[in-house]
C-alpha cells in the first residue's frame, strides 16, 4: 500500500525539466494514482500546449495527465464535460485563484478530489489548505488534502524553466533529450513519391550547413523488401520521432527532416484503412516550418513507386491534412535551386 490514494502535481513545465521530473517521480513513489496538471497563460516559446502534452505522455504515461488551455477548456465546456464556462487565470493572477481553478480542475476534469499536493515550493502549504476547504465543501464532509514538500531548497537538481529558456543549450543536462529536442528548430520536408523531397532535404541541409533526418519508411521499405504489415507504421512513426531526438542532441543549426509521422497517417490509411493512436499523436508534431514539394515535373519510376496520380492524390491529402490541423506551411516549387532559394529566403 502506497502512503496516498491520489497525489496531484501542478506547474507550467515551460519547460518540463529535471527538477519538476523529481517532484512527479517522489509523487509517483507515495501515490496509487498521480494527477498532473499543466497549464500556462500566456504560453512560452516551444512549450505550447500540446507540446507539454507530448512531453508528460512521453515521460510519465502511468500518470493522468491534463494540459489544458482556453481552447481545451471551451470544448470540455461544449460538450458538456464542466459544469461551467471557465478560462485559465493569467500567470500573475493571485494565488488564490489558481489554487480554487485547481480544485475544479481536479474535480470536474480530474476525476475528483486528491489526498495529498507535491510542490518544491514554500506555497504548498497554503495550496493544501484551498483544496482541502474545497474539496470538503463540494463533498459536505471533512477531507484533508496534505503538502508534501520536495527538495524545497533545490539541491537535488538545482535549475528553473527561467534558466532553461534563456539558453536551454546551456542547461541541456537538466532535460530529457525528449525535450531538448523541442528546443531545436526543425524544418519538415513534406511531398508525394518522386516530387524531390528527399533531394531538397540534402541540399538544404548542406546550405544550411546542419543535419539532414532521413526517412525512415523509406530504409525500412528497402529493408523488408516492400513487405509491410499494419504493426509496421507504428515502429515507422515512433522511429522517425526517435531519430529526430537522437540528432537533435548535437546539431548546430535546425533539423532537416525527410517526411514526418504525418507521412506514416497517409500510407497508414492507404494501405490498411485504419491509423494507430500512436501514429495519430506523433503526427501532430509541430514543426518549425513546414515545406510541401509540389508535383510539378515528371514522375519517376525507381522500381517502389505507384504512379503520377497517386502522387497527386498525396499532394492534396498532405494540403488537406494541414489545413485542417491549422499548420502553417510554403508549397516549393520548380527545379530544385529554386525550391532551395525559395526555402532559404523564408528560413533566413
Amino acid at each position: 500500500m502506497k502512503r496516498y490514494r491520489r497525489g496531484l502535481v501542478v506547474g507550467k513545465f515551460c519547460p518540463l525539466h529535471r527538477g519538476h521530473m523529481h517532484l512527479i517521480d517522489a509523487a509517483l513513489a507515495a501515490c496509487g494514482e498521480v494527477l498532473v496538471i499543466s497549464y500556462t497563460k500566456p504560453d512560452f516559446a516551444h512549450c505550447a500546449t500540446a507540446t507539454r502534452e507530448g512531453w508528460l505522455a512521453d515521460l510519465y504515461p502511468q500518470a493522468l495527465r491534463l494540459v489544458v488551455d482556453d481552447a481545451v477548456l471551451a470544448e470540455a465546456f461544449k460538450r458538456g464535460a464542466t459544469d461551467r464556462r471557465v478560462t485559465l487565470p493569467h500567470n500573475g493572477a493571485p494565488a488564490d485563484a489558481h489554487r480554487r481553478f485547481c480544485a475544479w480542475l481536479c474535480r470536474t476534469l480530474g476525476g475528483g478530489p486528491v489526498d495529498a499536493v507535491f510542490t518544491s515550493e514554500d506555497y504548498g502549504d497554503g495550496f493544501a489548505a484551498v483544496l482541502s476547504a474545497e474539496f470538503s465543501a463540494r463533498l459536505g464532509l471533512a477531507h484533508r488534502v496534505e503538502h508534501v514538500c520536495v527538495d524545497l531548497a533545490r539541491r537535488a537538481v538545482p535549475v528553473s524553466g527561467t534558466q532553461v529558456r534563456a539558453d536551454p543549450a546551456a542547461w541541456r543536462a537538466f532535460l530529457d533529450p525528449r525535450v531538448y529536442a523541442d528546443f531545436v528548430d526543425r524544418v519538415c520536408i513534406l511531398g508525394g513519391e518522386s516530387s524531390g523531397k528527399t533531394t531538397l532535404v540534402d541540399a538544404l541541409a548542406a546550405a544550411l550547413g546542419t543535419t539532414a533526418v532521413p526517412e525512415v519508411g523509406r530504409t525500412r521499405w528497402e529493408e523488408k523488401g516492400g513487405q509491410f504489415v499494419y504493426e509496421d507504421m507504428r515502429a515507422i512513426a515512433e522511429d522517425q520521432i526517435a531519430l529526430e531526438i537522437a540528432l537533435a542532441q548535437d546539431t548546430r543549426g535546425p533539423l532537416v527532416c525527410d517526411g514526418s509521422a504525418l507521412t506514416t497517417v497517409f500510407y497508414s490509411q492507404d494501405g490498411y484503412g485504419k491509423v494507430d493512436p500512436a501514429v495519430i499523436r506523433l503526427a501532430a508534431r509541430r514543426y518549425t516550418h513546414t515545406f510541401v514539394c509540389a508535383p510539378d515535373f515528371p514522375f519517376v519510376q525507381d522500381g517502389t513507386r505507384r504512379d503520377a496520380a497517386f502522387r497527386q492524390r498525396q499532394h492534396g491529402w498532405f494540403l488537406e491534412s494541414l489545413d485542417r490541423a491549422g499548420v502553417a506551411y510554403s508549397v516549393l516549387h520548380g527545379p530544385v535551386n529554386e525550391r532551395l532559394a525559395a526555402a532559404l529566403r523564408i528560413l533566413r
